[in-house]
C-alpha cells in the first residue's frame, strides 16, 4: 500500500486555518481533520458537566465518560459527534473556543486524542490543521505549513464570521480574546503552539482566500512533486 501523504497546517486562532485546509481537502480528495473541533467538543462536554476547564480532578475523574467521534457528511463536511450526540454547531462560540484553549493545555487531554488523531493519517491521504499537527501530532507529515496574519486582521475576520452565523460579535471584543488566546497557545507547558523548524511560514494578512489556496497549492506541489 502506497505511503499516505499528510499535510499538517498550523498557526494561530482565526488564521483560516479550517476554512482553507476544508476547500483544498475538499478540491484534492483528501481527508480534512479539523483538530480544533476536536478539542472544542472536549470543552463543550465539561463545559455541560459543570466542569471548569482548569480543574484537572474534575477532568481525570469524568475523561472516560466521554466519546468523540468524527464523521464526515456527502459534501464531505466533518461533523462532531459527542456520546452519539453531533455537536459541530453547538461547538462553535468564542466561550467554547477560549475554554477549549485550556483544556488542550491538560497533558491527559492530548494524550486521549493523539492516538485518534494519527490513525487517521495512517489510513487517508488527509490535510490536518491545528496548533501543535507538524510538532507533535505528525511531526513528519509530508507537508507543513504554519498559516498565520496580523491579530487585527483576525479579529476582522473572526468577526465578519461571526456575524455572518447570525452571532453579535464585537471587533475589539474578539481582538482582546485572540490576542488572550494567543498567549494561552504559545505559553502553555504541554504542545504549546510554535512553528516547526521545517514548516513554510505564510502570512495571509494580505492575501484573499483565492491567493492563499493558489500559494499553498503551490506548496504543496513543490513538496509532494503533483
Amino acid at each position: 500500500m502506497a505511503k499516505k501523504i499528510s499535510i499538517a497546517i498550523d498557526g494561530p486562532a482565526g488564521a483560516g486555518k479550517s476554512t482553507i485546509a476544508r476547500r483544498l481537502a475538499k478540491e484534492m480528495g483528501y481527508m480534512y481533520v479539523d483538530t480544533g473541533a476536536i478539542y472544542r467538543t472536549v470543552a463543550y462536554f465539561f463545559d455541560l458537566w459543570g466542569i471548569a476547564p482548569k480543574d484537572i480532578d474534575g477532568i481525570t475523574r469524568y475523561i472516560d465518560e466521554l466519546t468523540v467521534n468524527i464523521e464526515y457528511d456527502e459534501d464531505g463536511l466533518q461533523h462532531m459527534i459527542m456520546n452519539g450526540m453531533d455537536v459541530t454547531d453547538s461547538i462553535r462560540t468564542q466561550d467554547i473556543g477560549q475554554k477549549a484553549s485550556l483544556v488542550s493545555a491538560h497533558a491527559i487531554v492530548r494524550e486521549a486524542l493523539l492516538d485518534m488523531q494519527r490513525d487517521v493519517a495512517k489510513n487517508y491521504n488527509v490535510i490536518m490543521d491545528g496548533r501543535d499537527i507538524g510538532t507533535v501530532v505528525l511531526p513528519k507529515a509530508t507537508v507543513k505549513i504554519f498559516l498565520t496574519a496580523s491579530a487585527e486582521v483576525r479579529a476582522k475576520r473572526r468577526t465578519e464570521e461571526l456575524q455572518a452565523k447570525g452571532q453579535k460579535a464585537d471587533y475589539n471584543k474578539v481582538l482582546k480574546e485572540i490576542q488572550q488566546r494567543d498567549y494561552q497557545d504559545t505559553h502553555r507547558e504541554v504542545a504549546p503552539l510554535k512553528m516547526s523548524r521545517d514548516s513554510i511560514k505564510l502570512d495571509t494578512s494580505d492575501m484573499d482566500i483565492e491567493q492563499v489556496i493558489a500559494a499553498m497549492k503551490e506548496i504543496i506541489a513543490k513538496k509532494v512533486g503533483a
